[in-house]
This record gives C-alpha cells, sequence and structure tokens, in this order.
C-alpha cells in the first residue's frame, strides 16, 4: 500500500529521471562515498557544492555511468539519453569548429534547428566557424565543447565545471539558457560548480557533498547558505568556523548583494534573525583611514593614458584616479586590456600617451594567474615558507586588528595541521593558491591587483578568501570572471569598452547591456559601447568631472536609502503617520536618485 500523498507508481515513474541506492565509493585511502541514495526528477536543477576532494566530480561520474560504485546502483529510466561535460578538455584537435560541434550534418539541417542556431550565437559568434580546434584557446575550447553538448537531445544533463575559462558574458548566457530550457522540458539538469552566481541563477535545488554523504537543501546557493547557517546553529559548536564565514556570508546576501534584494530567494525573517548580530561585512571608515595612514592621499593616477602596440592602441585616453581604499573590479572581453590595465597600475607596462603618476609610499603587489611566487619554494613545507617572512602577522584595522601565527594564518585559510608540513610541489591546485594569496599579502603591499583570484578554490575557500580581504586595508583591483566574488569583495565596477575606460554605476548587470548594445549596432557603427564624441580638451575634462560627481552623489543617496529602508523594521508598525513620512523621505531620496541616473546617462551619451 502507498503512503499517504505518495504518488503513484505509474506518476513517479513519469516524474524520475535517475536514481542512485545505496552508493560505496572508495580510494586505497579513503572512503569517498559510504550509503548515497538520491534521485533526479523531471524539471530538477540540481547545483553540486563541497570542499575539493569531498568527491563532488566522483559523484557526478557514477551518477554519469563514467565511474562504477564499489557497492550500490544507479538506474536510468528507459529511453532517457544523458550527456556529459566533462570537466577536463576532451575535444579532438583533428577537428575543425564546424566538425566538433555538428560534425557532418548539413548546414540546412542544423541551420533550420532554433535551438542550434541560439547555442551557436550565444557561444560561438566570435569563433571562426572553420578554425581548427587545435588553434582555440582555453575559453575558446569551452565554449566548442559547451555547444557540441548542448545543441544534442539529452534529457539529463551533468556539467562539471561548466564554467571555467568562460567570461561573464558567455557564463550570463550558458545560465539564462540553461534556465530557459529546463522550465520549458522535462529534463533534468546536474551542475559542479564554484561559480556561485551561477548557482543561484540556475538551481532550483543544491546537493552538499561532505563527510562521505550528500546532504540536500531547497532552492539555490543563497537559499543553501540560509539553510546551512541555521543548521550549524542548531549544531552549536560544530564546525564554529565554517559557521561563522557562512553567517557573514549571508548577511551579505540578505542586505544588499547586487541583484538580490528585488527577488529574495529565502525567507527574510528568518535570514534577519540569523544575522542579527553580525556587523557590516567590512567597516569603510577604519579601513579607509588606515589605508590613507599606509598610503597618504595619492595612489595612483592614470591621466589621459594610452597604450599602443605596434601600432595598434589597446587602451585610450584613460582617465583614472585611485583612491586610498578604493576596492574596484574591472570588467572586458579577452584581449579588450585589462592586464595592459593592471601593467599600467603596476608599472610593468609605460604609456604611450598621457601619463602615470604614483604616490611615494606606494607598494603594489599582484596576484597573476600563474603561480610564479611558489617556484622557489616547491620543496619546501609549507609551514618553513611562511616562517621564513615573519613570526606574527596583523589584519584588521583599529581596535579590531587582529595579531595571528603564520600557524593561524594558514588554518584561516583552509589548510589543517597536517598539511602544514606538505612540500609545496604536492599541494592542490587549490591549496597553491591559497599560499600564492598568503605570500603576497604578507609582504605588506598596500595596492593590491588580483587577476583572475578564484581559480582552483570551492565555495568554502572563496569565503575564507572574501573574509580575509575584508579585513585587509588597502586599494584594491580585481580582474574576475566569477561575477559572484567580483561584486562581494569590491564596492564599485568599471568596464574596459573599445579601449576607454567606463564606470558602470549599474554593475555587471549595466556592462552586459553595454556589450549586447556592441553586439547589435548596425555595421560601420561605434566601434564600441564607448564610441569617440564631439568633446575634446576642456569640454571633455569638464564633461568627466560633471560624470564623476553624478557618480557619488548617486552612490551617497544608495546608502542613504538602503540604510533607511533596514531601519523601517525598528519601526512602531502601527505608526503609520511616522511610516508614512518615513516612506515619502526614501521616495523623495530614489527620485532624486532617478533624475541623477537620467542625467548621468546624458552625459555618458555626450562624453561617448
Amino acid at each position: 500500500m502507498s503512503k499517504p500523498g505518495a504518488l503513484s507508481p505509474s506518476l513517479e515513474t513519469m516524474a524520475h529521471l535517475l536514481g542512485a541506492e545505496g552508493l560505496h565509493l572508495e580510494f586505497p585511502t579513503k572512503v569517498v562515498f559510504d550509503g548515497v541514495s538520491l534521485g533526479i526528477d523531471e524539471g530538477d536543477r540540481i547545483g553540486v557544492v563541497g570542499r575539493n576532494g569531498d568527491g563532488k566530480s566522483s559523484l557526478l561520474r557514477m551518477l554519469a555511468g563514467r565511474t562504477q560504485p564499489d557497492a550500490g546502483r544507479v538506474t536510468v529510466r528507459g529511453g532517457v539519453h544523458v550527456g556529459v561535460l566533462d570537466q577536463g578538455d576532451t575535444l579532438d584537435d583533428a577537428q575543425t569548429v564546424a566538425t566538433a560541434v555538428v560534425g557532418d550534418t548539413p548546414e540546412h539541417e542544423w541551420a533550420g534547428n532554433a535551438r542550434v542556431r541560439d547555442v551557436i550565437g550565444g557561444l560561438l559568434g566570435d569563433i571562426p566557424w572553420d578554425a581548427g580546434v587545435r588553434d582555440l584557446s582555453g575559453g575558446q575550447r569551452r565554449r566548442v565543447a559547451l555547444a557540441a553538448l548542448l545543441i544534442g537531445d539529452h534529457d539529463v544533463l551533468f556539467l562539471d565545471e561548466p564554467t571555467n575559462h568562460l567570461d561573464v558574458e558567455a557564463i550570463a548566457w550558458l545560465a539564462a539558457h540553461l534556465k530557459s530550457r529546463w522550465s520549458a522540458s522535462a529534463g533534468g539538469l546536474l551542475v559542479v560548480t564554484h561559480d556561485r552566481w551561477f548557482l543561484d541563477e540556475v538551481c532550483t535545488r543544491t546537493w552538499e557533498v561532505h563527510d562521505r554523504i550528500v546532504e540536500p537543501f531547497e532552492g539555490g546557493y543563497a537559499a543553501y547558505i540560509l539553510q546551512r547557517v541555521e543548521r550549524d546553529r542548531q549544531a552549536a559548536a560544530i564546525e564554529a568556523r565554517r559557521k561563522n564565514l557562512a553567517r557573514k556570508e549571508l548577511a551579505w546576501l540578505r542586505r544588499g548583494a547586487p541583484a538580490r534584494t528585488s527577488k529574495p530567494k529565502f525567507r527574510i525573517d528568518a535570514a534577519n534573525a540569523l544575522i542579527s548580530d553580525v556587523p557590516e561585512i567590512r567597516d569603510p571608515v577604519a579601513l579607509q583611514s588606515l589605508a590613507i595612514a599606509r598610503l597618504g592621499k595619492d595612489v595612483v593616477d592614470l591621466v589621459d593614458a594610452s597604450v599602443a602596440y605596434n601600432g595598434t592602441t589597446v587602451l585610450r585616453d584613460v582617465e583614472w584616479r585611485l583612491a586610498p581604499g578604493e576596492r574596484t573590479g574591472v570588467l572586458g572581453v579577452n584581449g579588450a586590456g585589462k592586464s595592459t590595465l593592471l601593467g599600467l597600475i603596476s608599472g610593468e607596462v609605460p604609456p604611450t600617451g598621457g601619463r602615470v603618476k604614483r604616490g611615494k609610499t606606494v607598494q603594489v603587489a599582484s596576484l597573476s594567474q600563474r603561480l610564479d611566487e611558489l617556484e622557489e619554494h616547491l620543496d619546501d613545507p609549507v609551514r618553513v615558507v611562511i616562517g621564513r617572512l615573519r613570526t606574527t602577522y596583523t589584519f584588521g584595522a583599529g581596535s579590531k586588528a587582529t595579531e595571528l601565527t603564520p600557524g593561524q594564518l594558514l588554518e584561516r585559510m583552509g589548510f589543517a595541521s597536517a598539511q602544514l608540513s606538505t612540500p609545496v610541489k604536492d599541494l592542490s591546485g587549490g591549496q597553491k593558491r591559497r599560499l600564492q594569496l598568503l605570500l603576497i599579502l604578507l609582504q605588506q603591499p598596500n595596492v593590491l591587483i588580483l587577476d583572475e583570484p578564484t581559480n582552483d578554490l570551492d565555495t568554502d575557500m572563496l569565503a575564507a578568501m572574501e573574509d580575509l580581504l575584508d579585513t585587509w586595508p588597502g586599494t584594491l583591483i580585481v580582474v574576475s570572471h566569477d561575477r559572484y566574488f567580483l561584486e562581494r569583495v569590491t564596492d564599485q565596477q568599471y568596464a574596459i569598452l573599445g579601449g576607454h575606460l567606463r564606470h558602470l554605476p549599474g554593475g555587471v548587470d549595466e556592462y552586459l547591456r553595454l556589450r549586447e548594445r556592441e553586439r547589435t549596432a548596425p555595421s560601420g557603427a561605434a566601434e564600441s559601447a564607448a564610441p569617440a564624441s564631439g568633446l575634446s580638451g576642456a569640454d571633455l575634462r569638464a564633461a568627466e568631472k560633471e560624470l564623476s560627481s553624478l557618480e557619488r552623489r548617486m552612490e551617497r543617496l544608495e546608502k542613504q536609502i538602503a540604510t533607511a529602508r533596514t531601519a523601517l523594521a525598528e519601526f512602531d508598525q502601527t505608526d503609520y503617520v511616522r511610516l508614512g513620512d518615513e516612506m515619502a523621505r526614501i521616495g523623495a531620496w530614489e527620485s532624486e536618485r532617478d533624475d541623477l541616473e537620467a542625467t548621468w546617462f546624458e552625459v555618458t551619451e555626450r562624453i561617448g
């Protein structure tokens, strides 16, 4: 007899796509899973999170039939087709882009399929159709592999780190495509990724892999964080450090993470209760005060700076004055000039026009995509590498400053005690990345440049890195395709468009709109979303000054509005007169902000 409320056998069969029962998997030195049972139903979009090494990719491979469990079984409903995107590169170098994506299918067949056209347009628009696979970059190869998978007729998709090597635009397109496709079909989706924005945007359920089990949570990443904080709170002292970081992240998500306040994905009352005693993630006043003390008022000024290589201008007329304590993210397509801009700031790239002025006390340090800082330490244990620099380190500002030993610092970045004696060469990619960041921070720079810092890090370690950066006083410049990280650690964003540096008051969403405008502009129109204008000389400088003033005023109003809306929760909800007056005041600020934004767009158009 069926249990009350259970689906009838026929309906249950219809809804179920794939199931696993009693999965056990172990390697010679480790049991990865023990007695895991779970399933994927029609309409499921599941994100898989967990620490590196806990078995996320192993779970995906077992469910996809790529790895056989030591015990238990995986069953797939009859007629269900499964597609898999591997984490590694499996493309055939001998193929062209066309054959890798559509094989021998005649053009009139695949060109008549709306989904195929959408995938090719969304992922391969800037990749030559007849190019050889062997000649593609890592990001281009990832797009080709994704396109080849997405045009197939699969009922269940398994994606292992699908956003690796993709830029912000490609990630946004992929998220929109998967949401649209799986909202309109009865298929299922399982995604292993460290991209928290992607998880929150795409997934309706979350599986956390930890301690040999798979723990299910309802909702995307933000909802998962809420439920995890509640779980850890109930467990009291268990995983206290992880609990505190998760609560801090929940506070950021609840109090104003970009693009989340308008569509909350977890219960507001429950979230507010759990973060009631969590302070703001950063103390901007204390950090800026300390940054000024370390830097002075002059950091790096780019004045009409331009850079050209072999007659080709990469950056033109860049006007940017970095302030002490400024935290800025930089966006742009590959080849737009992001690395050149970072080189101008660090001094590694000289301007071919204009000038770069640096403060006398500026000390720039860069976290590059390479691991050059570790080359001379490969045979040394981690503890020795850190211990050579100093015996104690101070993080934070003022009364919140904390003094840490090398061991405490390493523990804060997720190194277990046993790993402190491990030679650097034997560390995983994520561990090397964390050690690289620590070595740079311990040089005590006051200007820090991070170029794609999230590579090889799981969600817990990303939260730990963000926590560490929250207490770092100095000017921070970040280039990253990880949208969540970029929005989390920076307070403003800029984009390089057509060689021009452009401020983005609307953040990443505004950047994506500008890039869409670029793509849809008529042939022969402006070369970028920042086309040349008729302004020059004094008129141009006056317009740029006006733009800067408008941005500061909009930012100040946004803070006033956010503070006032938060304070509404403390009002007596029966005092309608006072509530009405406060809402009117907030409404006036919002109207002023909207007017300023309209003026900002007018000035932007004049400047180009």
